[in-house]
């Protein structure tokens, strides 16, 4: 008899919750629910167990230390007069809503309202400008947007005769979602929504090009991030606490769909600048029992005193770029716990991941996740790889990828390159082993060949950032007469260290005696690295400095052939205090 859509994905989730730490059987078992034709999650999830649950759903702490909690039942209610406001401005299904807010509980409750609504989320980082808004309100076809009175005067050149409420004040011309709060609390009916209409629009980061357009479903995302709850290790009654900022998918990821599948605490901590220090603090005192952060944060908190381990943390997780063996290392040797690799996309939930109590290969990401057909394909010839061997990291098509979003919306030449020949490409080049552990060893577009070996950045950038110097860095090819190309390292220094001849011989000594001698870096320079919005490395740039300057020596580059390096000598430079 089949189940209802709240029974089959309650069931579906409590098994990958009881097989958390069995891998082999959560593969072998696991199934996606099957919702039916018109599923919410808002309405068939969330409203069936958080109606009258007066657990804390969401806690946010802010860097000066007030601390706010709401409740599963509060933000049932809150979230259904925020519906009505939105529904009285004209707000209504298949509708799209831009929500450009920070971390506050009125980001939670308009995507839950939205949601609610049956009309589409278009989450907006707070960080893009006026030019961006346009794009974005314009390619997102948006009917309503939520923003705080401090952004409201962006949208002073935006176009269009949308709804505009506001948070936190009040704007001429705007309507205040404070007084949503005044508007009756009981449950909204469902709006009738199809499974398969669209419910997220997601700008991606715009690493190489343009931002594109990606559309999720009711169906995608609420119930594909099942994946994503299990690579996390979340099960109920969890504190979970996510690093990343609203605007991007990894917080719908970790910070909504997630842990909400779960029945877990949202925790989250509020800082202007980051601070090591007080985010252990943080840790230990709200006892969270998961951690997800980017490899960014690991960098930075194993330089900060990690003796006292949080004692309540019982995962580690690391996302949003592959993490590097050093980082892994040094939380292992002082907290116990090792940090386990991930990997998704904006168009996917996570697809491959080191999931709870396996084995962790170091510099692996992990294996496909439970109900994810991930496979690599040859480049060259458009067919699988078989076991053991290397090629783009793709899921089948044939298998009906419930985690894959319905494509990139408005761009039918991008989609058709996107999912061509029967795979959905993620133009990222991966190695797999003979135990089925996928390595990742860079995108399609950033590998490149240097005396004809192939050349792979993130390879190099690993054991460039072992270097306490090095704070971050990003490899590209620099051109060569002889070598056709050869590898350049811009280098972002640690606090304390200058940007000088010592540095650069040290860290050109440390290339020299950890990598072979294919693939050592010939060329330095520190730089200040550029990024996107979202904090990705915009390697593209820097190609196209280096090749726009044709192999001559720029002003401030270091290179391999003006030191002698011969006796390998690495001596750490001085730092300045």
């Amino acid at each position: 008899m089949s189940l209802d859509p709240t029974s089959a994905l309650r069931a579906a989730r409590d098994r990958l919750i009881d097989l958390r730490t069995s891998y082999d059987s959560a593969v072998a078992e696991f199934s996606w629910p099957d919702v039916g034709d018109t599923f919410n999650w808002a309405h068939d999830w969330f409203e069936t167990w958080a109606r009258d649950d007066e657990r804390t759903g969401l806690v946010i702490v802010e860097e000066g230390g007030s601390r706010s909690a709401y409740s599963f039942a509060e933000l049932c209610r809150r979230s259904d007069q925020v519906a009505r406001h939105l529904a009285a401005g004209g707000v209504g299904r298949g509708d799209s809503v831009v929500v450009m807010l920070g971390n506050q509980v009125e980001l939670w409750e308009s995507m839950l309202a939205i949601i609610k609504l049956g009309a589409v989320v278009v989450p907006t980082t707070t960080a893009v400008g006026p030019a961006e808004l346009v794009d974005r309100l314009d390619r997102g076809n948006a009917k309503a947007v939520i923003c705080n009175a401090a952004d409201a005067p962006k949208f002073e050149t935006v176009p269009g005769s949308y709804l505009k409420v506001v948070v936190g004040g009040a704007v001429k011309g705007w309507r205040e979602l404070a007084a949503a709060y005044e508007l009756e609390a009981a449950p909204l009916p469902h709006p009738g929504n199809a499974s398969g209409d669209r419910l997220l629009l997601y700008f991606t980061s715009g690493t190489t090009s343009r931002p594109k357009l990606v559309e999720h479903t009711h169906v995608s995302y609420p119930v594909g991030h099942l994946s994503t709850m299990y690579w996390l290790g979340l099960r109920p009654g969890d504190v979970h606490l996510n690093i990343s900022s609203p605007g991007w998918a990894k917080h719908a990821w970790s910070n909504f769909f997630a842990p909400w599948l779960a029945e877990a605490t949202v925790f989250v901590y509020n800082y202007s600048r980051f601070d090591p220090v007080a985010l252990l603090a943080q840790l230990r005192s709200e006892k969270v029992t998961t951690f997800c952060a980017p490899p960014t944060v690991w960098r930075m908190l194993i330089n900060a005193d990690l003796s006292e381990a949080p004692v309540a943390l019982r995962e580690a997780v690391g996302a949003g770029e592959p993490l590097n063996p050093e980082v892994i290392n040094q939380v292992e040797k002082r907290w116990g716990l090792t940090i386990r690799d991930g990997f998704g996309q904006t168009e996917t939930t996570a697809s491959v991941g080191n999931s709870p109590g396996q084995r962790v290969k170091t510099g692996s990401m992990g294996r496909p996740l439970p109900g994810v057909p991930v496979v690599l394909v040859d480049p060259t010839t458009g067919e699988k790889v078989p076991g053991e061997g290397e090629g783009e990291l793709c899921l089948d098509l044939s298998q009906a990828p419930l985690t894959l979003m319905t494509g990139y919306q408005g761009d039918e030449e991008l989609n058709a390159e996107a999912m061509a020949d029967g795979y959905y490409h993620t133009g990222d080049v991966a190695s797999r082993d003979a135990d089925g552990y996928i390595t990742f060893v860079g995108r399609t577009d950033d590998v490149f060949k240097a005396s004809d070996y192939k050349v792979s950045p993130f390879e190099l950038e690993s054991v460039l950032i072992e270097h306490p110097a090095v704070a971050e860095a990003a490899v590209v090819p620099a051109p060569d007469p002889v070598r056709l190309a050869v590898p350049k390292a811009y280098v972002a220094l640690a606090p304390g260290y200058q940007p000088d001849e010592e540095t650069s011989r040290s860290i050109l000594a440390y290339s020299r005696e950890h990598l072979p001698p294919y693939l050592r870096v010939r060329r330095l320079e520190f730089y200040d690295l550029p990024k996107t919005i979202s904090g990705k490395i915009r390697r593209v740039e820097l190609r196209t400095r280096e090749e726009q300057h044709s192999g001559t020596r720029l002003a401030g580059e270091w290179r391999d052939d003006q030191f002698d390096l011969s006796g390998g000598s690495a001596e750490e430079p001085a730092r300045q205090e």
